[in-house]
C-alpha cells in the first residue's frame, strides 16, 4: 500500500510539471522593442538642403580687344595684389593687311581727303582775307564818326560785318580740323607711314588682394575682345549659397540663425543668413521632376581660422533654423502614430503597453514636442510595430 502511495506520487510530480512546462511554453512571451524616455531639453527645426561654398566678390579679367594675350605663368592659388600684380601682357592686334581692291579704295579716300584739306584751307584763307578787309573798313568809319562825318547806322553796319567775318573765318579754321581729321583717318586705314604704329603692350593687373581662382587661359593665343582671361577674387570673403523648395524658402528671413555641416571639418560651423533672393528658378531634380528653387545666402559667424580650409566651389550641407527652444519635453517622432487626426503613443507602465494620445507640437524629423498627454521621464515604445497592442507586455530589445 505504501508502496502504491509512492507510485502515484511520483507520477503525479511528473504530470504537474508536463502541465507547468506545457503553460509555461504557450505562456504569451514579451515583446522585444526599443524603448525612449520623453525628456526635457532644447530642441530646434531645421531647413536643410546642400549649398556651396562662394567668394563673394569675384573678378573676371578679359581682353579689353583683339589681340593676342602672351602665356600666363600665374596658377590658381597664387596670391595677388590690387594694382601690382600683373595677372596677363597683352598685345593689341596689327592692321589687317589690304588687299589690292580695298587699298585702291583706302588710296582714293586719302587723295580725296588731301583734296578737300586743300580746299578746307583755301576757304580759311578767304575768310581771313575778308575779316581783315571788314576791320579795316570798322576803324576807317569809327575815325570819320569821330568828326561826326558818317551816320552812325554805317558805323553800325560795319561793326555788324566784321562780327560776320569773324564767324565765317572760325567756320572755316573748323572744316580745316575736321579735313585734317578725315585726312588722318584715311592715312591710317592705308597704314602710309606717319601713321601710329603697334601699340605696346599691355599689363593687365589685378584689380583686387587675393589669389588667382581660376586661369582661363593658359597659353599664347590671339584672342577676341572680351576674352576671359583670368579669375581672381579674395578666398577670405567667403560665403555659402544653397538653393531651397521654394515653398521652404518663404520661412526663411535674414538675420535667422544657420549650421553649416558635413563641410569636412570637425563640428558645424556658425552661420546667419545674409539674404533670400526675391526670384525663383526651375530647377531639375535627380528624379526629373521640376522644381521651383530660390537661392538663399549665409555668411559665417565663425572666425576665419575655423573654417580656412575651405575654398570657392566647396560642397557644404546648410541647416537653417527656423524655430528653436530651450526647454520642451521631447520624444522621438518615430513614436508617434496616427488616431484618427490626432497623434498617439505606446507608453509602458509596468512592462505593459498603453495608448496615449498626445498633442504634438514642433517636429524635425528626430524629434517631437509634447504639448499635453506626457511627463518627462514616461518610457514609450520608440518604433511601434503590428505586435503592439494594448496589454500587451514588452521589453527593451538587446541590442
Amino acid at each position: 500500500m505504501r508502496g502504491r502511495w509512492r507510485r502515484w506520487l511520483v507520477w503525479g510530480g511528473i504530470g504537474a510539471l508536463a502541465v507547468a512546462l506545457l503553460a509555461w511554453a504557450w505562456m504569451p512571451r514579451p515583446v522585444p522593442v526599443d524603448l525612449a524616455r520623453a525628456e526635457r531639453g532644447p530642441m530646434a527645426v531645421t531647413l536643410d538642403e546642400e549649398g556651396e561654398t562662394r567668394v563673394r566678390e569675384r573678378y573676371v579679367v578679359s581682353a579689353p580687344f583683339a589681340g593676342r594675350v602672351l602665356r600666363i605663368d600665374l596658377e590658381p592659388g597664387d596670391p595677388v595684389l590690387a594694382g601690382t600684380t600683373v595677372l596677363a601682357t597683352f598685345l593689341p592686334a596689327d592692321p589687317v593687311p589690304l588687299d589690292a581692291r580695298t587699298r585702291a579704295e583706302a588710296t582714293a579716300r586719302v587723295r580725296a581727303a588731301e583734296t578737300a584739306l586743300e580746299g578746307a584751307r583755301a576757304v580759311r584763307r578767304e575768310a581771313a582775307a575778308e575779316l581783315d578787309l571788314a576791320r579795316a573798313e570798322l576803324d576807317r568809319l569809327r575815325a570819320l564818326a569821330e568828326q561826326d562825318i558818317v551816320a552812325r547806322q554805317e558805323l553800325e553796319r560795319a561793326d555788324a560785318g566784321a562780327e560776320v567775318a569773324a564767324e565765317r573765318l572760325a567756320g572755316a579754321e573748323a572744316a580745316v580740323r575736321t579735313a585734317r581729321f578725315e585726312l588722318d583717318e584715311a592715312r591710317a586705314t592705308l597704314g602710309e607711314e606717319g601713321t601710329p604704329g603697334p601699340a605696346a603692350p599691355i599689363a593687365l593687373r589685378s584689380p583686387v588682394d587675393g589669389v588667382v581662382l581660376r586661369r582661363l587661359r593658359e597659353s599664347e593665343a590671339v584672342v577676341p575682345a572680351g576674352e576671359p582671361l583670368v579669375e581672381v577674387g579674395d578666398p577670405a570673403a567667403l560665403e555659402v549659397v544653397a538653393d531651397y523648395l521654394s515653398t521652404d524658402a518663404v520661412r526663411i528671413a535674414p538675420g535667422q540663425p544657420a549650421r553649416i555641416v558635413r563641410w569636412g571639418g570637425e563640428g558645424a560651423l556658425a552661420g546667419v543668413v545674409q539674404r533670400v533672393e526675391p526670384a525663383g528658378f526651375t530647377k531639375i531634380s535627380a528624379l526629373g521632376v521640376e522644381e521651383q528653387r530660390v537661392n538663399v545666402w549665409v555668411d559665417f559667424e565663425d572666425p576665419r581660422e575655423a573654417w580656412e580650409a575651405l575654398g570657392d566651389g566647396y560642397r557644404v550641407e546648410v541647416q537653417v533654423v527656423v524655430w528653436a527652444e530651450d526647454d520642451v519635453l521631447r520624444v522621438p517622432s518615430s513614436a508617434l502614430f496616427r488616431v484618427g487626426d490626432g497623434w498617439a503613443v505606446w507608453r509602458v507602465e509596468g512592462g505593459r503597453v498603453e495608448r496615449r494620445e498626445v498633442r504634438v507640437g514642433a517636429d524635425n524629423g528626430l524629434e517631437a514636442r509634447i504639448l499635453d498627454g506626457l511627463a518627462a521621464g514616461d518610457v514609450v515604445v520608440a518604433h511601434p510595430g503590428d505586435a503592439v497592442e494594448p496589454g500587451v507586455r514588452v521589453e527593451a530589445r538587446q541590442s
